[in-house]
């Protein structure tokens, strides 16, 4: 066996413009009216279809002067030409779809506070105005967001305690607010009329105390240490949290952007004035590469919206 007839085939470069032409002269068995159809000169449509034949290094029409016909390989070409140009017409479409908008997909990961109580009226708002696009949410805790981000499972996520850290390594994180802290008790406790709220005189009280790696934990550890708490329970949610403050088992502190949680008839909510007391909100996605569309959009529209946003009015 001779080495040529051994050699792999290289694939032949056909364009959409070669396969188009070849269609044309399919259907119409004319060059003139192919051409005509095809907005080219008779010339340079014969030149189209002769580069195309030795592209694929064969005769794909039998022509005289009386008629054009397909060859048996031009028979055969003929149907995958028309898959060639319906794949390649469904995948642009596709891709117009994602570019505008009309399709795609977004995966968030952000903090429970934010995805129960700020973030769903930024979803609806996004989802009004883009209703083909799917926002998927992850609601989960700081390092578990940033995980989700630096995997590749979401594309951005709304976190905090170290994810300003992020931007160190292979994640870029984005400073959008500081999140003030306030005192949760009820209102018939002694602290809900103290004119002068201060760390010392929470520390005697019996304090609900989130989860050690909760972003509110770790900031109201930091902002008060050395101080200790007299912690009566420990607990993953802030419902739960608000379920114990409310049957007087104990006061809490907890962040501005949670309040939602407390707007109880049976609750107060005071200002903590401890200016080391903040909890910063990052928007953090990886460093390399870039967000889709989609995602952009929904991106720019949490910066918009959770920068305009007023922690005093909390």
């Amino acid at each position: 066996m001779s080495t040529s007839s051994t050699a792999a085939r290289k694939t032949p470069d056909l364009s959409t413009r070669q396969l188009r032409a070849f269609l044309a002269l399919a259907e119409l068995r004319s060059f003139t009216r192919a051409a005509q159809a095809s907005h080219l000169s008779q010339p340079a449509f014969s030149a189209l279809i002769r580069t195309l034949e030795d592209a694929v290094g064969t005769r794909l029409f039998d022509r005289d002067t009386r008629s054009v016909q397909l060859t048996p390989e031009g028979r055969l070409f003929e149907g995958s030409a028309r898959r060639l140009l319906d794949d390649m017409g469904g995948a642009m479409a596709d891709l117009a779809d994602h570019v505008e908008r009309r399709k795609g997909r977004v995966r968030v990961a952000a903090l429970p506070s934010l995805a129960a109580g700020w973030l769903p009226s930024v979803f609806a708002e996004f989802m009004q105005t883009w209703p083909g696009i799917r926002v998927d949410l992850d609601d989960a805790l700081s390092d578990a967001c940033i995980a989700l981000v630096r995997s590749g499972q979401a594309d951005f996520a709304l976190a905090a305690s170290g994810a300003g850290e992020a931007a160190y390594s292979d994640l870029r994180g984005q400073r959008l607010c500081a999140d003030r802290f306030h005192l949760v008790c009820r209102t018939d406790h002694p602290l809900a009329r103290e004119t002068r709220l201060t760390a010392k005189k929470l520390a005697p009280w019996p304090f609900i105390q989130m989860a050690r790696n909760s972003s509110v934990r770790q900031a109201l550890d930091v902002a008060l240490h050395p101080l200790r708490l007299n912690a009566v329970f420990e607990v993953e949610h802030l419902a739960t949290v608000m379920g114990l403050v409310e049957a007087g088992l104990g006061i809490s502190v907890v962040p501005a952007l949670t309040l939602f949680h407390f707007r109880r008839d049976t609750l107060v909510t005071r200002p903590l004035p401890l200016p080391a007391l903040t909890r910063t909100v990052y928007l953090v996605q990886r460093s390399e590469g870039s967000l889709s569309v989609a995602a952009q959009t929904l991106h720019d529209l949490i910066v918009a919206r959770l920068g305009k946003l007023k922690l005093d009015d909390f």
